[in-house]
């Protein structure tokens, strides 16, 4: 089983890029699941979602202690420690930011997905949700979901020119999402 641990504030759809990556999934003929843990719910509090996806049914329905890979919605949140918590060694790391990485943001990173989730979001949606860019720069970099089914996935999601701008807003975190690597 592979789990994916999401980290964003309220307003980013980082509960909706999990479930985006959840239908993707099943999509693709996995078994899937996901749920969010709120605290305040509110514009800009913190929040943290959760994504499961294995070849066999999923059982467990708890929070993600030691995720595979952690996703980022909130760049301000890429230089607190809590966030890497139990990241297992060799894990991914997808981060929403405008800014160059230069050093391992952890121990236990072997590789990140580095997008300007919120500039795309606002140049093809029109404000700064950066969840449908980041699950396109997420198939990219794992390799783990073709980017067709995450495409497929957004219609649950959203309609119309919406939609449209979604898709944009996935392809070209899917294309422009820059992957860096780390020997162990």
């Amino acid at each position: 089983m592979v789990e994916v641990r999401f980290h964003g504030r309220g307003g980013q759809g980082t509960v909706t890029a999990a479930r985006i990556l959840t239908a993707a999934f099943i999509k693709q003929g996995k078994y899937s699941s996901s749920f969010p843990m709120f605290g305040f719910e509110r514009r800009g509090a913190p929040v943290t979602a959760f994504m499961r996806f294995d070849n066999i049914p999923i059982r467990e329905k708890t929070q993600i202690y030691n995720p595979d890979c952690l996703v980022v919605l909130d760049p301000a949140q890429k230089n607190v420690p809590l966030i890497y918590e139990g990241l297992k060694p060799n894990g991914i790391l997808i981060i929403n930011s405008s800014r160059p990485i230069k050093d391992r943001p952890h121990k236990n990173i072997s590789l990140v997905g580095l997008v300007d989730a919120e500039r795309i979001a606002f140049e093809e949606i029109g404000i700064p949700s950066p969840n449908s860019c980041i699950v396109g720069a997420f198939a990219s970099a794992t390799k783990w979901i073709k980017l067709e089914h995450i495409l497929f996935s957004l219609k649950y999601y959203f309609k119309g020119g919406l939609l449209k701008q979604n898709i944009s807003s996935a392809e070209r975190g899917f294309y422009e999402v820059k992957i860096i690597q780390w020997e162990e």
